[in-house]
């Protein structure tokens, strides 16, 4: 919509780069173009504001398959207004002076015009399509009718409409009849779903199978080498007995020879220490042998001396000491000798 501003019982309009606008002045053409802005007394003006972008145009309607299936077509028309004096020419696009505001629907106009030449042509390319192909092969087919109908339409090039695309979003059957169509799929995935799992169960008992199948074989080479080991260990160790009583045999062997020398030396030791003992002793006794008795007495007195206790004091009576006197052949004493 054009910005429209008042000074002075003036107007000033300053339209949009997309925006057409012709300005008649009593009949005559002032101003025509897009972009424009000028100054015009409301009274004498009169104006029109042709869109010239780019607009989207989205449908939906019914139609009907060949199989009698009622089904919902979303489609969306792009179109531009490529000769607006034409399109003022055949459509109201007259705005108020004051306001600028569009005195009709001339967008609505044009977007039945179009729909309803979209659904004409969409309604005959499905009339003759069953519901199946058209559920697979509609969208390309109802896009290529419908481009090609909005193209060979005279109406469309004398109001100086240019169909720049058309796009045909779904076409959707009803919604019992569109599960009724998603069960067989549904089935088949599910008969797919469940043979794959029969066979990841398959193959996972076949797995386990053979898992079990070489935990057994495993269990009989370990309770084969299980029983070499146990021979082994029985070799072993009777190798270890012999060996240990072949040891012992040594050991004992060697200390009997040992304790034999031991003995023989002690015995030897033991027979040139009697025999020393025994010429010490003879010779002892050839040498006292020769010796006065009062003499092997006093020496038999002084190891009896050596060998006795400490004595301090010794009291003798003179009983005593005139039996000791009279054995050391000594003269009692108060006699003469």
């Amino acid at each position: 919509m054009a910005d429209i501003t008042r000074r002075f019982g003036w107007r000033h309009l300053r339209s949009a780069p997309t925006a057409h606008i012709r300005h008649h002045k009593r009949g005559r053409l002032s101003h025509d173009g897009t972009g424009l802005s000028f100054w015009y007394r409301s009274l004498t003006a009169a104006l029109s504001e042709v869109p010239v972008d780019d607009r989207e145009l989205a449908m939906a309607f019914h139609a009907r398959t060949a199989d009698f299936q009622d089904v919902t077509v979303q489609a969306t028309v792009t179109y531009r207004i490529s000769d607006p004096a034409g399109a003022a020419a055949r459509l109201d696009f007259s705005v108020d002076p004051d306001t600028g505001a569009w005195r009709s629907a001339p967008l609505e106009q044009i977007g039945t015009l179009l729909t309803e030449t979209a659904q004409q042509h969409t309604l005959d390319a499905l009339a003759r399509t069953p519901l199946a192909a058209a559920l697979v092969d509609g969208v390309a087919a109802v896009r290529k009718r419908v481009a090609a109908g909005l193209a060979a339409e005279p109406r469309l090039p004398d109001t100086g409409i240019d169909v720049v695309a058309v796009r045909v979003v779904a076409i959707r059957p009803e919604a019992e009849v569109e599960r009724a169509l998603r069960t067989p799929a549904r089935e088949q995935i599910q008969q797919e779903a469940d043979r794959a799992t029969y066979e990841r169960r398959a193959v996972a008992v076949e797995r386990e199978r053979a898992i079990a199948e070489n935990e057994l074989a495993s269990q009989i080479e370990l309770a084969r080498r299980e029983e070499r080991l146990v021979d082994q260990r029985g070799i072993n160790a009777r190798r270890e007995a012999e060996e240990k009583a072949a040891a012992d045999g040594v050991r004992t062997e060697a200390e009997a020879a040992r304790k034999v020398r031991l003995t023989r030396a002690d015995a030897e030791a033991a027979r040139d220490i009697g025999a020393a003992r025994a010429e010490a002793q003879a010779a002892w006794l050839r040498v006292h042998a020769d010796v006065d008795p009062a003499t092997l007495h006093a020496l038999a007195a002084t190891r009896l001396a050596e060998n006795l206790p400490r004595i301090d004091s010794l009291t003798l009576s003179p009983d005593i000491l005139t039996g000791l006197l009279a054995k050391l052949g000594r003269p009692e004493p108060g006699t003469r000798a």
